[in-house]
């Protein structure tokens, strides 16, 4: 399926809007996004996870650093709480979420 500017056709999340945390971790290394879809964090730093790419991009999770918000590789993060053991599955199109 074409996803558009999508990486995944589905998501985990605490919760139906993926506002709730869903764990935090410290960045084990820099990272510098691609493009604006991404954040970017220094090593040692706080990331904070909002939902987990699901499908063929598993190694993308969103997340924020500070005010900024954006997808970054899971691989360069070092969970240290879990917020949640809840995980729904949902799709990475909100509006689909809302119509329901």
């Amino acid at each position: 399926p074409d996803l558009g500017r999508r990486f995944a056709e589905r998501k985990r999340c605490a919760d139906l809007e993926c506002s709730m945390l869903m764990c935090r971790g410290k960045a084990m290394q820099d990272f510098k996004g691609p493009d604006c879809r991404f954040v970017n964090f220094k090593k040692g730093e706080a990331v904070y996870v909002y939902y987990k790419l699901i499908g063929e991009s598993t190694e993308l999770w969103a997340g924020s650093v500070g005010s900024d918000f954006g997808y970054f590789p899971k691989d360069l993060l070092e969970i240290n709480h879990n917020y949640s053991n809840e995980e729904l599955e949902l799709p990475t199109d909100v509006s689909l979420v809302l119509a329901f």
